[in-house]
């Protein structure tokens, strides 16, 4: 039996109507993010200087075995990126969990609490970064005010490896933290009350209904945020960046000890204009962002929650 207009028209409708509707996307991906990844990888096989484009020579993989086998600098770069990976994940997901927690009580004002918290993540990056970098300033900064006062003596935030990665992992985890506390609020809303009261039921205090129930029902949310907030750190440029102003701001510090992967790629690409050196250390940065990205998901679905 022939199908009609009107029959033929819906069933084209019901197969490729959800295509048209996903196409849009598809599109602004193409031209604002796949072409600019290809782009890119072209770059990165060419000597190539971002002030004079068409004097590039092409080189192969060259870029890439410089990195690989002759760079120290970059090294240093991506061992920083991963020393600050570590002291801003870790804290942004238990201060969240802590806060979220918190939020989820019956508290006077909550919904302006539960605004508060978001504060810190809509405010532009360069004032805090700027303010912070004041108030881990050597001579007159408020943190070094607080340790004299303790009778602790004065910390050069900047020049010490382990001094600048704290201040600057305060600022990822105090921007960052509030964000990650919203979703896991949102998710602790959506437990039933019957499973906290046949907990309490059974003589399980608050401390134990957190890590025994809480926690393990949360588990996709922290490993959602786990892969968020990896995959924001190991493209952290702003932070490191703005924390030692000046014309030497792009090595990070005196003695590149702040220095991440992504502030060594704009040193390259835009203070010395070795555009395709700096593509393949985007490359490089991609790889190995997708890697521990993929190590950290792996790594929180395995940790037992029971």
């Amino acid at each position: 039996m022939e199908l009609t207009w009107r029959e033929r028209r819906h069933r084209w409708d019901t197969r490729y109507a959800p295509y048209a509707y996903v196409a849009p996307y598809f599109l602004l991906f193409s031209v604002f993010g796949l072409f600019p990844l290809l782009y890119t990888a072209w770059v990165s096989l060419q000597d190539r200087n971002l002030l004079d484009g068409d004097a590039a020579t092409f080189i192969g993989l060259d870029n890439y075995v410089q990195l690989l086998t002759a760079d120290p600098y970059f090294w240093n770069a991506m061992g920083n990126t991963l020393s600050l990976w570590l002291f801003t994940t870790v804290p942004q997901i238990l201060f969240a969990l802590g806060i979220a927690q918190l939020l989820n009580r019956r508290l006077r004002g909550r919904t302006f609490f539960r605004m508060g918290v978001l504060l810190p993540n809509i405010t532009s990056v360069a004032a805090v970064t700027i303010i912070f970098a004041q108030l881990f300033g050597r001579d007159f900064g408020l943190i070094n005010w607080g340790l004299e006062l303790f009778g602790a003596g004065r910390i050069d935030w900047q020049a010490g490896t382990a001094s600048s990665h704290t201040a600057i992992a305060a600022m990822v985890v105090w921007r960052w933290t509030g964000y990650h506390a919203l979703i896991f609020l949102a998710s602790m809303q959506a437990i039933p009350s019957s499973v906290y009261e046949a907990a309490r039921l059974d003589g399980a205090n608050a401390w134990q209904q957190f890590w025994r129930i809480t926690v393990p029902m949360l588990r996709p949310q922290i490993i959602f945020s786990t892969v968020i907030a990896t995959a924001g750190n190991m493209r952290l440029l702003a932070e490191p960046l703005l924390f030692n102003p000046g014309s030497g701001a792009a090595t990070g510090g005196s003695d590149r000890q702040f220095q991440t992967a992504a502030l060594y790629l704009y040193e390259q690409g835009f203070a010395k204009f070795d555009f395709g050196y700096a593509s393949a250390i985007a490359w490089l940065l991609l790889i190995a962002t997708v890697a521990i990205t993929g190590l950290s998901y792996l790594a929180a679905r395995r940790i037992r929650t029971d």
